[in-house]
């Protein structure tokens, strides 16, 4: 199974930059796909927008022209779930939305950013704390779960080019990076890029707005479930051609059926 996952920067330029193309030619099962900025009734009506032999989901934001995340998927799920009940209400914010099929849940997720000391960082810092929250609670369930977004968090040094001069930078603050910690090393689940790939180098973001230029973060992740850890055949960070700020994460998983 290939799930696709890319933060898009609003979904009309990257259609433009030949988005719906490329991924029409990747065979993927499901595409996650963040940072839309447009209004779902206005996505699902346009054909631009479609991908044949796919179902697609849409969860904009009350102010459409920001947020917005969405699924495309081969297989009909079983149901669509939109937000996860965050106490600020920040998730519903076009900011998750969940894919329940028969065995595995697969999350579409944009993190909220922030420039750090500021009401914004407040706001990220609470998401954070009530989706690990939701973490906990749904890893005693019998299923498999897959999250896969633009997380506004860079993990380790190795996951930002300039980590020096980072450290008081939102996104790499050492709060936000222990929330990483907790949640791969106190609740179970698994960095699945990082399951197949060590290396250093490997970004998927750069705040200068353009692929390539300034300083590279790897802030996009598909986070897995503990049971799925050792079901990661293949992962990379698509760098051939860029459609956004950001770069698609691609991961195929050990699984015929979801």
């Amino acid at each position: 199974m290939r799930i696709i996952s890319l933060a898009v920067d609003g979904i009309q330029q990257a259609s433009e930059q030949g988005l719906f193309q490329w991924l029409a030619s990747q065979d993927a099962d499901v595409i996650c796909l963040q940072d839309l900025r447009a209004p779902a009734y206005e996505l699902e009506q346009h054909p631009a927008y479609e991908l044949t032999g796919y179902f697609s989901y849409f969860f904009d934001a009350p102010e459409p022209e920001r947020n917005g995340v969405a699924i495309y998927t081969r297989d009909m799920p079983k149901a669509i779930m939109y937000g996860f009940g965050a106490t600020n209400g920040e998730d519903m914010q076009g900011r998750y939305l969940q894919a329940d099929f028969e065995r595995v849940s697969i999350c579409s997720l944009l993190a909220p950013s922030a420039i750090a000391d500021t009401q914004s960082q407040e706001t990220k810092d609470r998401f954070f704390r009530d989706l690990l929250n939701h973490f906990n609670k749904i890893s005693h369930k019998r299923r498999d779960y897959i999250f896969c977004g633009s997380w506004n968090i860079a993990h380790r040094d190795v996951d930002v080019e300039d980590p020096v001069n980072c450290r008081d930078v939102s996104g790499f603050l050492e709060h936000e990076r222990q929330c990483l910690n907790q949640l791969y090393t106190g609740i179970g689940y698994a960095d699945a890029f990082r399951r197949y790939n060590s290396d250093a180098d490997e970004f998927t973001h750069w705040p200068s707005g353009i692929a390539g230029e300034g300083s590279g973060w790897r802030t996009d992740f598909q986070v897995v479930s503990g049971s799925l850890r050792d079901r990661v055949e293949y992962a990379v960070i698509y760098k051939a051609k860029t459609f956004s700020s950001h770069l698609p994460v691609i991961v195929d998983y050990e699984m015929e059926t979801i």
